[in-house]
């Protein structure tokens, strides 16, 4: 069964979701590719132009889960610095996947104009702010880090980052200037209406309950038919769920909350004029913007099942209020949690458990634009096999240990990461 939109705000400005009826009935693709996300929009929208026949599966419609809920935030990047991933993959290979991963935005941005999507893109920049002493010096790292790779980046001293936030709080931020942020749903449907039009078959409630190997390829098993394909690609990120064996043991699904103001008008020029995507560096942080229509957008871990207003997340709402007092009383009028994937190595995984079967699972938060990039990729690796290599590695899947804790796991680090945040450790 269908079910509703998570109450985002999101969905006040969006453009009305294209049409994606259910399969009802047996087909054959080239292609099929199971969950209608970012990934997995972007990547049929990609093999269509490419004249590849493709069908997408999508248990809800596009866009239903994190991808059309998330924070809005366009950020370059990796869990991890560029010095790190060069040493923990190689000179080459690190290489590769820095200025792959942290050219991202200027990929998303040029695909969002190519396509002409509606969905108030906006280029003010990422800030990663710094809370304390500590995490100022990791900021600073990071800068001349991406400074040596001749990346658009400036650090800015705290006097500085105070006038770009608004607020006091933070000892200095790094600012990337091709960073910025759009409304996530209106992105995601804006895909999916691409990909149709370029040829792609877009089924909305159609989940994919089983998978079978047959000569020359796949049958995939809906509630209503069947989907004979060649190949697969499976981008289910934080639903990710036993369609193929083992998969789900290799993520930890988690939830992120936002809460949404009413317009602010005048006062959100006053503390954040150019609109930049901001993050706190730490442990367990915020992450805000001021969207198109001057609302507040205040993101970060959230309660561990869906939520339906702002009042389950007072800890965000709160944390405005402190960075901000001079704003008064604020009225919040939407609350939203949604799933996505967080990996036990915190690196995104591309896998391929079997021939003709592609897997890409583990955001970890950022999968805005570094999902949009790969998805090219991705598209390209399954039109022409092995003999396109991705700038990502491929990995064999690992199971984590004892996932079936997984949710008492994630409340424990959480408590743990904030308090370790307070103590400036």
């Amino acid at each position: 069964m269908l079910k509703p939109l998570p109450p985002n705000v999101y969905q006040l400005d969006a453009p009305p979701a294209p049409a994606t009826p259910p399969l009802d009935g047996s087909c054959r693709a080239s292609v099929a590719v199971i969950g209608g996300g970012i990934v997995g929009l972007t990547t049929a929208l990609h093999l269509a132009e490419a004249g590849t026949d493709v069908v997408v599966l999508e248990a809800q419609e596009p866009g239903w889960g994190a991808s059309g809920n998330n924070g809005g935030q366009v950020n370059p990047g990796l869990k991890f610095d560029p010095d790190t991933v060069e040493q923990v993959w190689g000179p080459e290979r690190g290489r590769r996947m820095v200025e792959f991963a942290w050219d991202s935005p200027n990929r998303t941005f040029a695909l969002i104009e190519r396509l002409g999507i509606d969905c108030e893109a906006h280029r003010g920049g990422t800030l990663r702010v710094a809370r304390g002493a500590k995490a100022r010096v990791g900021v600073e790292a990071t800068a001349r880090q991406c400074l040596s790779r001749s990346m658009p980046v400036d650090y800015l001293d705290a006097a500085e980052t105070a006038r770009r936030t608004g607020t006091p709080a933070y000892h200095g931020a790094m600012l990337d200037r091709r960073g910025g942020n759009l409304n996530p749903l209106a992105y995601s449907r804006g895909l999916a209406r691409a990909a149709i039009a370029a040829g792609a078959r877009v089924h909305g409630a159609t989940p994919a309950t089983g998978i079978r190997r047959k000569a020359g390829g796949w049958d995939i098993a809906t509630p209503r038919g069947t989907v004979t394909a060649e190949k697969i690609l499976i981008a289910t990120n934080g639903f990710t769920d036993d369609l193929w064996p083992g998969l789900r043991q290799t993520i930890v699904p988690v939830y992120s909350a936002i809460a949404a103001t009413e317009p602010l008008g005048e006062r959100a020029r006053a503390i954040m004029a150019g609109r930049p995507s901001v993050y706190e560096s730490g442990r367990i942080t915020v992450y805000y913007r001021i969207d198109a229509r001057g609302r507040l957008l205040m993101g970060g871990r959230g309660p561990m099942t869906p939520i339906a207003s702002a009042d389950a997340v007072r800890y965000l709402t709160d944390a405005a209020t402190k960075l901000w007092p001079e704003l008064g009383a604020l009225r919040w009028t939407h609350g939203w949690n949604s799933r996505l994937a967080v990996t036990k190595d915190h690196w995104p995984h591309v896998h391929e458990p079997a021939e003709g079967l592609l897997v890409y699972l583990g955001c970890n938060g950022r999968g805005v634009a570094l999902g949009t990039a790969l998805a090219e990729q991705l598209a390209a690796r399954l039109r022409l096999g092995s003999s396109f290599e991705l700038d990502l590695p491929i990995v064999p899947p690992k199971p984590i240990a004892f996932h079936g804790f997984w949710p008492l796991g994630v409340v424990a680090a959480v408590w743990h990461g904030r308090i370790m945040d307070r103590l400036g450790l």
